[in-house]
């Protein structure tokens, strides 16, 4: 009797054959007559149902051996039998591929960006100091506090010498705040209203009490600007003292050159082709001497010059900016909020123009201190060349 074989392959690593269980024994009737086998089914081990796990292992027992070699073998379909699992396995396994991958692309261009930023501190270092000193000087907080000293005190002294100025002086004083701001229809309406009123009245409305608080708070608004000079040239505090009347000179300037913005901006009655320039030039020199008044002679006036050329480049345009957005936003203020809404917008555009002047200083004296234009202006060095001859 020919032996009889049963083989089976166990599939469930999907590879093709991996195990084929055949055996051979030999019953007691082959014994004793000289031998009889037959072959029986081994059972097979628990099928895994992680596809991967065995990939591309290879044992002894791979390929069929003995009486049932030549047996074709029967290929249970365990794929069908769960087919719930390997569906499950394959989203969980797509979705750990689309991870990993996301997380490599993420890598690779958090480290292209590193690269590129070490590439550019060192092809242009300039870029490094002037986030550095930003940082240092706090932009943002310096502007704030600025823009709050000048509403805070400016803007009262304003009505303080319009109380007591001839009445030639405060209508030049109402069309130069009318060119300042943009101001136009209501707003500009109320100005004229306020600054016509008679010498008496600005006088009872602005009272003695409110006068004399207003002229000993006056220099608050200069130590805000002196500060942030001192920051933006690295200035120690216990460095130097800085005289009081030059607080006080500053202040008495900025007053007078106010009554002259209108003229300069005006072009002279020309226009804006010569009212632009004039503003630049004009907004340069007046930036230059705030420096040099205010740091009290601790920089020399060349180096100055970048600073007041930046702060006066972004001023100019920003005048010119004014005159688009101030007039809407605060007629629609006062239409809508009455004079509280024209306060918030008002108080909104002088932190603009701080921010302008706080990045204009602080920029300007980076650019000076820089080795190709300090040998030129005569620049004193930055805090980190100091510290490294000490």
């Amino acid at each position: 009797m020919a032996p009889q074989s049963c083989a089976r392959y166990d599939t469930t690593h999907g590879s093709g054959p991996r195990h084929l269980f055949a055996s051979v024994r030999r019953t007691g009737e082959g014994r004793a007559k000289g031998g009889r086998y037959e072959a029986f089914e081994m059972p097979p081990p628990a099928a895994s149902f992680n596809l991967d796990a065995h990939e591309g292992d290879r044992d002894d027992d791979d390929l069929p051996t003995g009486p049932g070699a030549g047996v074709e073998p029967s290929v249970v379909p365990c794929a069908r039998s769960r087919p719930g699992v390997l569906m499950a396995s394959g989203k969980s396994g797509r979705a750990v591929l689309r991870s990993a991958w996301w997380r490599s692309r993420s890598q690779r261009t958090a480290a292209k960006a590193r690269r590129l930023q070490r590439r550019a501190e060192t092809r242009f270092p300039v870029i490094t100091h002037v986030a550095e000193r930003m940082v240092a000087v706090n932009i943002f907080d310096s502007a704030t506090r600025l823009a709050a000293q000048c509403f805070l005190t400016a803007v009262p002294l304003v009505f303080v010498v319009a109380s007591v100025a001839p009445e030639r002086v405060r209508q030049q004083m109402a069309a130069s705040i009318r060119a300042v701001f943009g101001l136009n229809g209501e707003a500009s309406d109320q100005l004229s209203a306020i600054f016509r009123s008679s010498d008496a009245e600005l006088q009872n409305a602005v009272g003695v009490v409110g006068s004399l608080m207003v002229l000993l708070s006056a220099t608050a608004v200069s130590r805000a600007m002196q500060r942030l000079c001192k920051r933006a040239w690295e200035i120690p505090r216990a460095g130097a003292r800085i005289a009081v009347w030059r607080w006080l000179a500053w202040i008495a300037v900025w007053i007078g050159l106010l009554v002259v913005q209108e003229p300069v901006r005006s072009g002279f009655g020309v226009g804006l082709w010569l009212g632009v320039p004039l503003t630049f030039v004009f907004q340069t020199l007046v930036w230059w001497w705030t420096q040099h008044l205010l740091l009290g002679r601790l920089v020399g006036w060349m180096p100055l010059l970048p600073g007041a050329l930046i702060t006066a480049g972004a001023m100019t345009a920003l005048s010119v900016t004014a005159g688009f957005y101030m007039p809407r936003a605060l007629n629609r203020a006062l239409s809508e909020y009455g004079s509280a809404g024209s306060i918030f917008v008002l108080l909104s555009w002088l932190i603009v123009l701080c921010v302008a002047i706080a990045g204009g200083v602080t920029v300007g004296a980076v650019l000076a201190q820089e080795p190709y234009s300090a040998r030129w202006l005569g620049s004193p060095p930055p805090s980190r060349e100091r510290m490294e001859r000490d």
